[in-house]
């Protein structure tokens, strides 16, 4: 047995062991290097309640070289692509070290969840949208999280939905915007879709929509 396998192995087995840090990883397709991890969403965050899972590449060179990991659940976070779960988090990339373990980078990308790092975004739209509202931006990762993660139902309104994985869906919502901006250029005579698209890039949102007169909104939609 190569000295990786056995590291992997090990803190595998350890993981399974410790019950205290509810830290669960799985092999996939039966791989020791290639697995998944998961965790509960931190209390007090938009993301309590949720069940995150994560993939996990372990590269030929490791220990000395870091873990692959992005998410494979849904998350609304500015270090998180939205689209492709990937992950802006130092100790991925040239903060690692061979003394850190693939329970204690899980432990850390759950307290990535509890603080955002906004100027270092993986997701500039929805880093934009934290530091427009704060509290639009929890309202929107609450609902991500319900929607794609199994947490809680928030109290936000249902319009236009759809089924995903059981739970209802506001694309609204998702998008982290106000309903009756939506309606307001969809009265006018613009597809939903395209007005939630355009509305979510112009990051209208807050105090930004004082900022965006509504010809720019129009001129925008009709470039869409």
């Amino acid at each position: 047995m190569d000295a990786r396998l056995r590291r992997v192995n090990k803190e595998i087995a350890d993981c399974k062991n410790d019950q205290s840090s509810n830290i669960n990883i799985e092999l996939i397709d039966n791989s020791p290097f290639h697995l998944r991890g998961s965790f509960e969403g931190p209390q007090d965050t938009p993301y309590h309640g949720g069940h995150f899972e994560v993939d996990i590449v372990i590269p030929d060179s490791y220990p000395f070289q870091p873990v692959k990991m992005k998410f494979i659940t849904k998350v609304y976070h500015p270090n998180v692509s939205s689209a492709s779960g990937a992950i802006c988090l130092d100790i991925l990339k040239d903060a690692w070290s061979p003394v850190l373990t693939l329970k204690s980078t899980l432990i850390s990308l759950q307290s990535l969840l509890c603080s955002p790092e906004p100027n270092d975004p993986q997701d500039a739209e929805v880093a934009k949208h934290f530091m427009t509202s704060r509290t639009s931006f929890e309202d929107t990762a609450r609902y991500w999280t319900h929607v794609y993660a199994g947490g809680p139902a928030p109290s936000i309104g249902l319009g236009s939905t759809g089924k995903i994985g059981g739970a209802l869906r506001d694309e609204v919502a998702i998008a982290g915007l106000e309903r009756a901006h939506v309606d307001q250029f969809e009265a006018i005579g613009f597809e939903r879709n395209k007005v939630i698209d355009v509305l979510r890039r112009l990051n209208y949102r807050g105090a930004n929509v004082a900022k965006i007169t509504d010809d720019k909104v129009v001129e925008e939609l009709l470039k869409a």
